[in-house]
C-alpha cells in the first residue's frame, strides 16, 4: 500500500508567502500611489460587491416606502369612500325631502283651490298590489274626521272616493277603477257626461266619457271637466282632467271620446280627504231652505 504523497512545503509556509505577497502588493499601492494591482483586484471583486449591496439596500428601501405608501393610500381612499357614502346619503335625503316638498306645495296649492270644504292631509299606506292606485289605503279614518263617500284629492283634482272606515285608516277607490262612474262636466258649457274608470285605459293615462249631448254647445279637445252638480257622491266642481279625443256616437244623439286625468295614478303619496260629504252637504242645504221657508 502506497503512503499518501503530503505537500511538499508546511501549511505555515504557504501562510507566510501570502503575507509576504500581501505586504509587497501594499507596498507597490503605496509607490503607484493607489494605481497597483490591489486597486485592479478590488474593481472586479470589491466594487460590484459594494454596488450590489448598494442596490439591495436601495431596492429594499424602496419597497419599504411603497409598502407605506400604499398603506397611506388605502387609508385615504377608505376615507374618501366613507365620504362619498355619506355625501350619497346626505343628496338622496336631500332629493327626497325635495321631492316631498314639492308634492306638500301641490296639496298646499289644491287645498287653496278648494277652500270652502274641510280636509285633511293623509299617506298612502297600502295599495291593490299593481302599479296603479286604483284601490288603495290611507293613514286617516273615523277618528279623524274620514267617513264613507268622502271625496279624495292628489295632484291637481280628483282621486276618488273613500269606500270603507276605520278608526284609524280608510279605503279609497280611485276614478280609474273598472267599477268607478262619475257624473261630470264640461267646464265650459255645463253639459255632463259620465266619467268611467278603466284600468286598461289608465295605463295609457286616459278615462273614458260617454253621454255627453250631441247639441249646439261646441266642445273642443283642451276643455276642462269637473264633477257635476248632479252627482249623489260626488261634490260640485272637483277637477277630473281634460279632454284629449271627443267624436260623436253613432246614434248622432250623444258624444264620447277621452280625457287626461289631472292626476297621476302611478305614483300617489299624500291626498286630502275632504271630511264633509255630498249627502251631509245637500242635507245641510235642505234643512238651511226648510229654515228660510219657515
Amino acid at each position: 500500500m502506497k503512503a499518501k504523497k503530503q505537500s511538499s512545503l508546511p501549511g505555515k509556509y504557504w501562510l507566510l508567502i501570502l503575507a509576504v505577497i500581501c505586504v509587497i502588493l501594499m507596498g507597490i499601492e503605496q509607490i503607484t500611489d493607489g494605481r497597483g494591482p490591489l486597486k485592479w483586484i478590488a474593481n472586479y471583486t470589491v466594487i460590484p460587491m459594494q454596488k450590489g449591496i448598494s442596490y439591495v439596500g436601495r431596492y429594499m428601501s424602496d419597497l419599504s416606502d411603497n409598502f407605506a405608501t400604499l398603506e397611506d393610500m388605502k387609508k385615504e381612499n377608505k376615507e374618501l369612500q366613507s365620504k362619498v357614502d355619506e355625501l350619497t346619503i346626505d343628496n338622496t335625503r336631500l332629493r327626497q325631502e325635495q321631492y316631498e316638498l314639492e308634492r306638500l306645495r301641490e296639496l298646499y296649492k289644491l287645498d287653496e283651490n278648494y277652500s270652502d270644504y274641510d280636509k285633511i292631509g293623509a299617506h298612502v299606506i297600502a295599495n291593490n298590489g299593481s302599479n296603479w292606485f286604483s284601490d288603495f289605503t290611507i293613514d286617516k279614518g273615523s277618528h279623524d274626521g274620514v267617513k264613507v263617500d268622502s271625496n279624495v284629492l292628489a295632484g291637481s283634482g280628483l282621486v276618488g272616493i273613500v269606500t270603507e272606515v276605520g278608526p284609524d285608516y280608510a279605503r279609497v277607490r280611485s276614478i280609474i277603477d273598472d267599477s268607478s262612474n262619475v257624473s261630470g262636466m264640461i267646464l265650459s258649457t255645463s253639459d255632463t257626461c259620465v266619467v268611467r274608470g278603466d284600468l286598461e285605459l289608465a295605463a295609457d293615462g286616459r278615462l273614458r266619457f260617454e253621454k255627453l249631448a250631441n247639441n249646439d254647445n261646441k266642445i273642443e279637445v283642451g276643455e276642462q271637466v269637473v264633477t257635476s252638480h248632479v252627482s249623489n257622491r260626488f261634490l260640485q266642481g272637483l277637477f277630473i282632467g281634460y279632454i284629449s279625443e271627443i267624436e260623436v256616437d253613432s246614434n248622432n244623439l250623444t258624444r264620447s271620446g277621452y280625457i287626461t286625468p289631472a292626476v297621476d295614478f302611478s305614483k300617489l303619496q299624500e291626498v286630502l280627504v275632504i271630511t264633509t260629504t255630498k249627502p251631509e252637504l245637500t242635507k245641510a242645504k235642505e234643512a238651511e231652505e226648510t229654515g228660510q221657508g219657515e
